[in-house]
């Protein structure tokens, strides 16, 4: 199997940069869509409207769910104003529909994520819902976005839970790429890990154990510092060309088996994610002093380490058998690990996990 890496065709982070985009975008189009979340819009739109003031421009807010309604509504506009440019300013489903938009009109998109919770924005791929918020179907697109734009003062004004959500999803990315790679499995990117995406998804991994904490107490002040910039990179660019370039394997895996559980879904993905990290690296059977060190940057950033931090308060093993049997259904990224894993061998290591962790 060949090996593909895949990326954005520019990536762009600083303080202050949203001011900055009609620069960064300027070969892409004039007649710009810009999507947003109102939430966001109200907070920045004064910056947005900075950044795209040389643009032919209509602002749209974001409807909340990215649906093929939406999508839909959206495309109609984009015909009508002949649109060029589709940029997409807010959260995970905000960007996805912005995706999506662009690439049934055919049009260049630019993502503007306005919190690092997670590895998505710099991803080809979009997650489509129902009106209601149901899991419909992913999207996989034939390219990444044209520009990926983080204004770190923007993601410096969220809550620091998003961040620290960002980095129990980019713990993952390491141990997931290293797994793939013994196994030559296909990633995202369509070939198997390149020796690039491994060593940007060390470097991940590296980068988090050392700025992690500092970076957590820069967003609690709301504040921009290198620390913050390195962990923002971490989390949006590293994690995603690891991720996407690099392979998955047990740790999202697990994260999909426990949204069975009801107690979790008041948990972000990165949290999730982030214990399931450990649960890999038990069933992996990975030496004590890197468990230790993982468990303890866990702890230090506010990560769950035990059962009981994913609101899992009575411990049903009847109940993390589920958890263990959605993690290891047919298709699953978990049997991208180098051994053959079942059910058993997960509900036993969340176990041991939750006893390491306490």
């Amino acid at each position: 199997m060949a090996k593909v890496l895949i990326s954005p065709g520019k990536y762009v982070q600083g303080k202050g940069v949203l001011k900055e985009v009609g620069e960064h975008i300027a070969k892409l189009g004039d007649k710009v869509l810009a999507l947003s979340d109102p939430v966001v819009l109200d907070l920045f739109q004064e910056e947005i409207t900075a950044g795209l003031e040389d643009k032919d421009f209509i602002l749209e807010s974001f409807h909340g769910e990215c649906s093929k309604n939406e999508i839909n509504r959206l495309k109609k506009l984009v015909a009508d104003q002949e649109i060029e440019v589709v940029i997409g300013i807010g959260g995970g489903k905000t960007l996805d529909t912005a995706k999506a938009v662009a690439y049934y009109s055919e049009l260049p998109v630019v993502i503007i994520p306005t919190i690092a919770a997670t590895d998505a924005p710099c991803s080809a791929l979009a997650v489509i819902y129902s009106d209601e918020g149901v899991f419909e179907e992913y999207l996989f697109l034939p390219s990444n976005p044209d520009v990926v734009l983080v204004d770190t003062e923007v993601i410096a004004k969220a809550p620091a839970r998003f961040l620290v959500s960002g980095m129990g999803d980019a713990l993952a990315t390491y141990f997931e790429a290293k797994a793939s790679s013994l196994t030559k499995s296909k990633a995202m990117s369509g070939g198997s890990p390149t020796m690039t995406a491994l060593n940007l998804a060390k470097l991940c991994y590296d980068t988090l154990i050392e700025y992690g904490l500092v970076a957590k107490k820069a967003a609690e002040a709301g504040v921009v510092t290198e620390a913050l910039e390195k962990i923002v990179e971490a989390n949006t660019l590293l994690s995603g060309l690891g991720f996407e370039s690099g392979g998955l394997a047990a740790a999202h895996a697990i994260h999909n088996g426990f949204t069975v559980l009801e107690e979790t879904h008041n948990k972000t993905h990165g949290e999730k994610v982030a214990y399931s990290t450990i649960v890999q690296l038990v069933l992996e059977g990975r030496e004590p002093k890197l468990l230790e060190e993982v468990i303890g940057f866990c702890r230090s950033v506010g990560l769950p380490t035990t059962l009981a931090d994913l609101g899992i308060e009575e411990i049903d093993e009847a109940e993390i058998l589920k958890v263990a049997e959605a993690s290891t259904v047919k298709g699953e990224t978990i049997h991208n690990m180098p051994f053959a894993v079942d059910a058993q061998m997960v509900k036993d290591a969340i176990l041991a996990a939750d006893r390491l962790g306490r």
